[in-house]
């Protein structure tokens, strides 16, 4: 698996925006009014990520302490046991994170072409109002939604060898 490029994230990102942009031009009087927890999805998804990266990345330190220890008699053993990891797991979590980036740059460039439109609107249309805060709730979740995203990804890989690849793995 490669990792997510951040420059394909942005170019989506942008390509929505423009899109929803003219969309929401053409048809904003026809929307059913925006509401402001529209977007609270996207930030349960992006704490759970969260809180999974965080996990993770503590319990692969734990056991990459554990096996150091094992290693090497001068290295200090974890405090408490070590739950092992589930490769499978890890590579589930990953294409999850992936995923989650996507869809988070995808509701980023619609929430930013939404704001677009309403945020100059909002002195002259009494809806544009609640619509900018939607907008900018938005905006905040879906960027949460892909740091967290990006962060649960790069705890997801492996790291390099340190005595090189093993027998019979060519690079």
């Amino acid at each position: 698996m490669k990792p997510v490029r951040r420059r394909d994230l942005a170019v989506l990102a942008a390509g929505l925006a423009v899109a929803v942009w003219l969309l929401v031009r053409t048809w904003y009087g026809e929307l059913p009014p925006l509401r402001w927890w529209l977007p609270v999805p996207l930030a349960v998804l992006a704490v759970a990520e969260a809180l999974g990266a965080r996990t993770l990345r503590s319990r692969l330190a734990a056991l990459r302490q554990a096996r150091a220890a094992s290693g090497r008699g001068g290295a200090k053993p974890p405090p408490g046991p070590v739950r092992p990891v589930e490769p499978m797991l890890v590579a589930r979590l990953a294409v999850l994170a992936q995923a989650s980036a996507y869809v988070g740059a995808v509701f980023a460039g619609v929430w930013v072409g939404v704001l677009v439109h309403v945020g100059p609107a909002v002195r002259r249309l009494q809806a544009a109002g609640s619509d900018t805060v939607t907008a900018a709730v938005g905006i905040g979740c879906a960027v949460v939604l892909v740091a967290a995203a990006l962060w649960l990804e790069s705890v997801c890989r492996v790291p390099p060898e340190e005595d090189g690849p093993s027998e019979g793995v060519s690079a």
